[in-house]
Order: structure tokens, then sequence, then C-alpha cells
């Protein structure tokens, strides 16, 4: 039975790095989708592609919705032909096939539901997937204007809006849309003056509604503010748990907590006063509707212009009447709120990825030359970052980067990795000029030891592997051994198959140092960059490390970051930056003899 439920459902496996193919494909131009409207039809773009499925669907809530409108039918009929007159023949019959009505109704709404949640879930999948995709596709420079947590949201939150929006709504939408029809069209065939006299309550309905809904929103967007600060802090405290333990400040912490969420308690109170409202206001209008349709209807029977089954299936209608007109109430918020998280999911999905240049070729090997002519960046439009830099760099040679915090560092860094492109100048790889040269080939030939060191949530073999996927267990295992990783590696309760926690916690910092390393060892860069690999790490596990990376930088070209002087001083070539320009360059030795700014910044001046 299931096989068969699932037949018309062989959903289309998509490929996630290109457009979708609905009515007018998934994406025409590379723009931000800026009302609903559209959005609702980028949505559809996705749903498209399951056309036959949406088919059935279709067809199990207009079956569903019709044989609604059938029961209080029989219903009467079943009044006016067999208790008024007390006519018993078929009255078996009637009965069954009204229990038949009820059954197959049930029917309907489950396979209408089953089916749809198969779509929907496709659907985000296939969403969730293109936006982690295209994540992976996006510079650098677009992660660092963008807090990363507003980024996560995107890929669960919004996308999860999509899905409860999809695999509910969409039905709840169209079955109350075709029941409200129904309704009012058996009714006017009943009994047009009853109909009319039914409708009066729609206008206080309208009334009411709006009446609340304009002071609810305005409480629920005080309550999702006060939610996301008092969220905001409870996380900022969490984190910052030894601070405020340190400088005995938990009081001060749980007084402004207090406040917090004495502010989101009034909020949330008056918010869902004013929400409870409505199913009042529905009960009422319920009733007074009843009470109108049993008078009136009372009067017309004793006319003879209508019988008592009508008034039956009036009352009965009356009930159903306000509920389709509730649930488009409450589902088109519950749709502004999916198209709004959409909106934000596809705002993602049309920034432009980081591209190559045309005709930019792969490196298969590389030395390790580099040359910097008169480069020039800056992150903002009116302020320069680096200015004029220029340097040359043999292969094989360590080249130690100092200068106060803001200097250009950093950015020198981002500019060598093609995180960013510089404004002006040129810079020279084995005296090609690096935008000729394929991002992803650049970066096969560097390696990376950051002072932020990242792991990941898996075993310390394979984050090791990481820098070479098709390594052999030996491999991985000479390279901790090089790193100074081995030993501590071994005293682990699984050893190489030990799996790290989050971010790597589990071990301590020198020793995430350690695997880093290792890591690096095992994907033999051409060019190194180290930045500030040592800090915040104890003396005999600082020696480690710098054992590993003096082993590490054995005939590769690299660039060291320090703020310790006493760690670079064997470096072929000091650049020493201020405001973004290089003011001296040279050895320990030549730069001391000079007397100027290394000097003093090695002395202490």
């Amino acid at each position: 039975m299931l096989k068969l439920l699932m037949e018309p459902f062989r959903y289309k496996r998509i490929a996630f790095d290109q457009p979708l193919e609905g009515n007018n494909g998934l994406v025409k131009k590379k723009q931000r989708v800026k009302n609903w409207v559209g959005t609702l039809k980028r949505i559809w773009s996705y749903l498209g592609v399951y056309k036959k499925q949406l088919t059935f669907v279709i067809l199990m809530i207009v079956l569903s919705s019709g044989l609604s409108l059938v029961g209080p039918f029989l219903i009467g009929i079943t009044i006016d032909d067999f208790l008024v007159t007390s006519n018993r023949n078929n009255l078996l019959f009637l009965l069954i096939a009204l229990a038949f009505v009820y059954l197959f109704q049930s029917g309907a709404s489950w396979l209408q539901n089953f089916w749809m949640v198969g779509i929907a879930q496709q659907t985000v999948f296939t969403m969730r997937s293109q936006l982690f995709l295209h994540l992976q596709k996006l510079p650098i420079s677009y992660f660092d204007k963008r807090q990363h947590g507003e980024l996560m949201s995107r890929v669960t939150s919004d996308i999860e809006n999509v899905s409860s929006t999809l695999n509910s709504s969409v039905i709840q939408i169209l079955s109350s849309i075709l029941t409200f029809v129904g309704i009012i069209s058996v009714m006017i065939w009943l009994s047009p003056l009853l109909t009319v006299i039914t409708l009066t309550i729609v206008p206080l309905m309208v009334f009411g509604m709006k009446w609340i809904t304009r002071r609810t929103s305005v409480f629920f967007k005080n309550q999702q503010q006060h939610l996301g600060d008092i969220n905001g802090f409870i996380e900022e405290t969490i984190s910052g748990q030894k601070i405020v333990k340190t400088f005995s400040q938990e009081e001060r912490v749980i007084s402004a907590f207090m406040e917090k969420n004495e502010q989101l308690k009034g909020a949330s109170f008056w918010a869902q006063t004013y929400s409870g409202f409505i199913p009042k206001l529905m009960n009422m209008l319920n009733n007074l509707s009843f009470a109108i349709i049993a008078l009136i209807g009372g009067v017309l029977v004793l006319q003879d212009a209508i019988t008592i089954g009508v008034i039956v299936i009036f009352a009965e209608y009356a009930r159903q009447f306000t509920r389709p007109l509730n649930d488009l109430a409450n589902q088109f918020n519950t749709l502004l709120s999916a198209v709004a998280g959409a909106e934000r999911v596809f705002a993602v999905i049309d920034e432009p990825v980081e591209q190559d240049k045309e005709g930019a070729q792969a490196l298969q090997t590389m030395k390790g030359n580099v040359v910097f002519k008169q480069v020039s960046f800056s992150y903002e439009k009116n302020a320069n970052t680096i200015r004029n830099v220029s340097f040359d760099v043999s292969a094989g040679e360590i080249v130690a980067l100092v200068g106060p915090t803001g200097a250009g560092k950093t950015t020198i860094i981002n500019l060598l990795s093609r995180f960013y492109d510089p404004k002006s100048g040129q810079i020279l790889v084995d005296g090609q000029d690096m935008t000729q040269i394929k991002r992803e080939s650049l970066r096969q030939h560097m390696g990376f030891v950051l002072q932020d060191t990242v792991l990941f949530q898996m075993t310390i073999r394979e984050n090791i592997r990481y820098g070479k996927l098709d390594a052999t267990d030996d491999e991985v295992e000479e390279a901790a051994k090089q790193a100074n990783a081995y030993s501590f590696i071994q005293k682990l309760p699984n050893g190489f198959d030990t799996v790290l926690d989050q971010d790597g916690s589990g071990i301590s910092q020198g020793q995430k140092q350690l695997v880093s390393i290792a890591r690096v060892i095992l994907a033999n860069p051409s060019i190194l960059i180290l930045d500030e690999a040592t800090s915040s790490i104890d003396t005999m596990t600082e020696m480690k490390i710098q054992e590993a990376l003096h082993t590490l930088m054995k005939g590769r070209t690299s660039f060291v970051i320090a703020h310790r002087l006493n760690t670079i001083q064997q470096a072929d070539q000091i650049l020493v930056l201020q405001d973004g320009k290089v003011i001296e360059k040279g050895s320990h030795e030549e730069l001391l003899t000079k007397k100027g700014f290394y000097y003093g910044m090695h002395y202490g001046e």
C-alpha cells in the first residue's frame, strides 16, 4: 500500500551547482529579491519541479474540501426525509453513505499531508543544499562583513520557516479558500436570504480581526525584540563566564538578567493576551451566527420557506464558515514570515561568488618566489589599509612582518592568499601575476598555521588528514612525529582515533597548534604562512612548537607575523610596517644597526 502511495513521488535529484528548471528557471539574473510577490514566484520555481506530485496534492485537497461540505448536507437530508417524516426507508443506506464520506475525507486529508510533506522536505533539502554550496563559493570579504550567527540563522531558522510553511500552510490556505467558496455557494443555493443574513457577521469579524491584529503585531514585535535581547545577553554571559566570576560580577549579571526577563514577561503577557482574543471573538461570532440562523430560520420554517434540515445545514456551515477565515488570517502571517525567511536565503544565494579571471591558469608546481610591486589596498573606499607596498622574496626565504596593531600585517597575508585582490599594484608568484592564477590552485600550494587554531569535530587522524585527503595512516603519523605531536596523541584514550569535541576542545591550546602544524606538514606547501603561531602557549609547549615550525619551514618560503620579536631574529628578511607602509626592511642585525623604528620596538622604546 505504501509503495502504491509513493509511486507518484519519484523525486528528481537536483544538481545543486546548476539552476533549477522551473517555469522561468530558478535564477534569471543575479539580483536581490525586493518584494514578497517576487519571492513567492521564486519559491514556486522550486515547487514547479514537482508538478506531478502537486497535482495529486491539489486533487486530494479538492476531494477533502468537497467531502467536508457533503457531510452536513447529508445530515440535513436525513433530518428532513427520515426524522421529521418518521419515514425510516433507506435510513441505513444514508447513514452508511455518511460514514463513507467522513472516512474518505479523513483518507484524503491524510494523503494530501503525506504527499505535501514529501514535496516540502525535498524542496527545502534543495534550498538548504544550494545555500550551503553557495556559501562555500563566496569570498572571504563577504564573511568578514557579516555576523556568523546571522548567516547561520539563514541556513537554519529561515530555511525551517519555509519548511514548516510548505508542510502545512500551503494545504491549509488552499483548503480554506475552497471550503469558504464551497460553503458560500451551497448556502446561496439553499437559501439566498438566510445566506445574506448569515454573512452579516463578516464585517464584524473583519473589523474585530483588524483591531486585534493591529495591536498584537506591535506586542509581538516587542516580544521578539526582548527575546532577542535576553538570548544575546545569556549567550554573552555564558561565553564570558570566567570573566564574570573573576571580577565577582554575578550579582550585577543576575540583576541585569532579571530586568530583561521582566521586560520580556511584560511584552509576552500583552502579546498573548491580545492574541487570545482571536479565538474568543470567533466563538462569540459563531454563537451569534447560530442564534441568527435559529431565529430567522425558525420564522422561515413556519412560513414553509425552508425546511428544518436546511437550518441544520446552515448551522453547521456557519460553524465551518469562520474556520477557513480564521485559518487564512493565521496562515497569512505564517506565510509572510516564511517569505521573509526565503527572501533572506535568496539574498545570500544571489551574492556574487568568488571567480577567477577568464584565462586564469592552474599551477602545477610552485617554487615560492613572491614579489609585491607598489601594492595598495583598502577594505573601505576612502581609507587605504596598505599603501605602495613593495618587496621581493626569494624561494625558501623566511620573511617576518612586524609592526603595531593595524599596521597592515594581516592585510598583506590576505592579499597573498587572494582572500582579497589589491586595488592597485601587482603581486607576482614565480614571475606570474597572481590574478592570472586560479585561486584554488594557488591555495593548494600554501599552508596556514594561525593564531586561532581551527580543528573539526572528528578524529585527530582525520583532522591531520584534512591537509591531504588521500594520505595513508603512515603518512599521517609521520607528519605528527615531525610536528612533535605524536607522543601526546599516543597518550590519548584512543590515540589517533580520539574524537575531538567541537572546536577541538578536549586537548590543550598548544596541542591543537601541534595538530594544525602536522596538518600543514602533510599538505607539503611551497609557501607557509604563520600568524603568531606560538602566542598564549606555555614555555615547554612553545619549545616543541618552535622546533616543529623549524622543521616545517625548511626549504619553504615562509611569511611570519610576530609580535614577540625574539621569535623572528633568524628571519632572512624583516618587514617593518606602520600606517600601511613598509618603513624599514632588512635582517635583524641590519635593522638594529639602523637604530630606527625596529630598534625602538626591540628595546621597548
